[in-house]
């Protein structure tokens, strides 16, 4: 079984992912591997660097606040890149379940699973919520950027409520209750229906 783990930026979906983790089941982390091939794939350089200018890279490593300005301002920009990323982490993410095929529950976090429409994959579909408040924190505290820069990024996503609306299960993670108690009930009836 494929379940898809996904929320807003700063929901806190890479701290399920952990938990997860840690609780023995394998998580596949699309965004990590995102930033990978950004980093390591010459022909992903190559097309970003000539699309968006030598500025893009500082030596061998991307430069992130500027792809970010050039990408989450502007739609055509931000689809040209996850043209050129998505495809690359859909081919690690088939080789990565071969690998876990020992496995039962797989588990693929992705921020824009919905989005992107790779949520018509997955078996079972959990998202991460947190009040928008707490999420624009949570961003400006981990990326030091900007509110502005957030509400930016957020743009970009679909609003949680609509989410809701094609997800089997939804993992509150503002406090209120516990993530972990969340995360092992979720399990619970994973396991129950495999």
């Amino acid at each position: 079984m494929i379940v898809g783990l996904t929320g807003g930026i700063g929901s806190g979906k890479s701290v399920v992912g952990d938990i997860l983790n840690v609780l023995g089941y394998p998580v596949f982390n699309s965004d990590v591997e995102a930033k990978n091939i950004l980093q390591s794939d010459a022909e992903v350089k190559e097309s970003v660097i000539a699309k968006f200018g030598d500025d893009s890279f500082l030596g061998d490593l991307p430069n992130r606040p500027y792809i970010a300005e050039k990408v989450f301002t502007n739609k055509e920009n931000l689809e040209f890149l996850n043209g050129l990323i998505h495809p690359a982490v859909q081919r690690k993410f088939e080789s990565w379940i071969k690998e876990h095929s020992e496995s039962k529950i797989l588990f693929k976090e992705a921020a824009i699973l919905i989005e992107s429409g790779a949520y018509k994959k997955v078996d079972k579909l959990i998202l991460v919520t947190a009040d928008e408040d707490t999420r624009i924190q949570r961003v400006m505290k981990r990326d030091g950027v900007s509110k502005e820069k957030v509400l930016e990024r957020m743009k970009n996503q679909l609003p949680d409520v609509d989410k809701m609306k094609l997800v089997d299960y939804v993992i509150h993670n503002d406090g209120s209750e516990s993530v972990i108690k969340q995360v092992i009930h979720i399990l619970k009836e994973l396991n129950e229906n495999l």
